[in-house]
């Protein structure tokens, strides 16, 4: 899907508001009670703060920093932006006022809109508390800015090379990609309620729980800030929650509790990390309901995935969503059944390119094709099988193992939560593969290897089985594999 000129993020999103402006658009579900939203105050309040943003002397094209917290006040302050061509840059509340300073290196924000107790940065941007946003929602509406659809929209962070963040920028017609996904993974219609346990920083909530419910004037439901995961499925009972969006990790956390009947419910929807395949049974079993997984990056929108009508087949991320180019490119830069998962450059979802960085944004690209930097396969039906990140992937006496392959392996023990697979190096010229898991207890580390030698090809099977309390992950939740190695390497192992 392509936009004809003239374009609005915003207006795209808030279209369906005057055809259904008495009906719940947003739902803020606390443990007693819940804060609803219409679409007529939805859309006032995005227009109001449009006006006021303008007002305190912002102008088309200004980057806004966005310092907010999982409150009503993050989506419109972000819609707010699109409105009128300001440039909104969500990020995570969570991040220090050093590592926000070091942001504002490149990004030169105009404006800081921060929620109370949230780290600023030292910038001379003004700061626009969040309060001041409410008293805004009753100006008068401004008018949507349209304009050419490939304009900067928004920009949102993620780990560049080594580690080090990076801006991503992304045009107002990044929104239409997302349309890809309405049949093509989360079967969405106008009368559904779909719930999503996620940071509004991260794009998979941002999209999925309120963007793409809103493009089709369904309702989006969110936990109150500071709710515990255990809470989540009285909330999907409660609210007639009909669809169920989050990470693996959260799924992973529910489920260590009997689950109360959801009889709403008609599915789940995870991304951000691949979901194993025991959490996928253990929900189906639980809710008699399936998961259904995406692939994607912050520098595209997902374009892999399960959908009902077409889940996916076991052990495998699903098809490509129709009206989606994908390929997966060899070593040599050829289009092959195995090989970097890449997405074509022309699809609407794809970003602009890194800020103030062109050179890295170049050398992501072979051809017309952007390179994820994930490994997969085609399957003979065509579904994608995910294999890990090219800089995850393990060598075990030259032979190039899976992550994931290992890590699912382990799994199916009893006595293990999770599970990692990385390369270590344990002396100058010698690596291994050691599983780092969790659990109950540390386990036997001759059992574990009898367990998976029966699973695995002798060159997959860890040499070493480590025991930890808990698994490093990144703010949206991703296994930091990289950070294992590290801290193994420099604290335990004999490099």
């Amino acid at each position: 899907m392509t936009a004809a000129a003239p374009f609005n993020m915003a207006a795209h999103v808030l279209a369906t508001a005057p055809t259904c402006p008495d009906k719940v658009a947003l739902g803020v579900l606390g443990p007693a009670r819940a804060s609803r939203w219409s679409y007529a105050r939805l859309e006032g309040a995005v227009r109001g703060v449009a006006t006021g943003l303008l007002r305190a002397g912002l102008e088309p094209g200004d980057r806004v920093l966005l310092r907010l917290g999982n409150t009503q006040d993050f989506p419109v302050a972000f819609l707010a932006c699109l409105s009128v061509d300001l440039v909104p840059v969500p990020t995570s509340s969570q991040l220090t006022g050093t590592e926000v300073t070091a942001l504002c290196t490149a990004l030169a924000p105009a404006a800081v809109i921060a929620g109370e107790g949230i780290a600023l940065p030292d910038h001379p941007a003004p700061v626009i508390p969040a309060a001041q946003l409410a008293a805004w929602h009753d100006l008068p509406p401004a008018e949507f800015a349209m304009g050419d659809p490939d304009r900067p929209g928004y920009v949102i962070y993620t780990s560049g090379t080594a580690g080090r963040p990076r801006g991503v920028v992304h045009a107002h017609r990044a929104i239409l990609a997302r349309q890809h996904m309405i049949q093509g993974w989360y079967g969405l219609t106008p009368e559904d309620r779909v719930l999503h346990a996620g940071a509004f920083n991260w794009t998979y909530t941002l999209g999925t729980g309120l963007l793409d419910p809103w493009t089709m004037g369904a309702t989006a439901l969110v936990p109150a800030p500071g709710t515990d995961s255990r809470a989540l499925p009285l909330l999907l009972k409660r609210h007639d929650a009909t669809i169920f969006a989050a990470a693996p990790g959260v799924y992973r956390q529910i489920l260590r509790a009997p689950l109360a009947p959801m009889p709403k419910l008609r599915h789940g929807l995870s991304a951000g990390e691949k979901l194993p395949e025991t959490i996928r049974t253990a929900w189906q079993d639980a809710t008699g309901t399936q998961i259904h997984e995406a692939f994607g990056l912050s520098e595209c929108s997902t374009f892999i995935s399960g959908a009902p009508g077409t889940p996916a087949p076991p052990g495998t991320l699903g098809f490509p969503q129709p009206g989606r180019r994908i390929a997966l490119i060899d070593a040599h830069g050829a289009e092959a059944d195995h090989g970097s998962i890449a997405i074509h450059r022309t699809d609407p979802g794809l970003m602009l390119g890194y800020l103030g960085h062109p050179d890295e944004t170049a050398a992501r690209y072979c051809g017309d094709w952007f390179l994820t930097g994930d490994i997969g396969s085609r399957t003979t039906d065509g579904a994608i099988r995910y294999e890990g990140r090219a800089d995850d992937m393990m060598n075990a006496g030259g032979y190039r193992v899976s992550p994931i392959e290992v890590e699912t392996a382990l799994a199916a023990h009893h006595g293990i939560d999770e599970a990692a697979a990385v390369e270590v190096s344990i002396k100058a010229d010698t690596t291994v593969i050691a599983a780092f898991y969790t659990g109950p207890a540390a386990l036997i580390e001759a059992d574990l290897a009898t367990f998976a030698s029966e699973r695995l090809a002798r060159y997959k099977t860890p040499r070493l089985f480590i025991h930890r309390a808990s698994l490093p992950r990144g703010a949206n939740n991703k296994l930091l594999r990289r950070r294992l190695r590290q801290e193994w390497e420099t604290t335990d192992g004999q490099a």
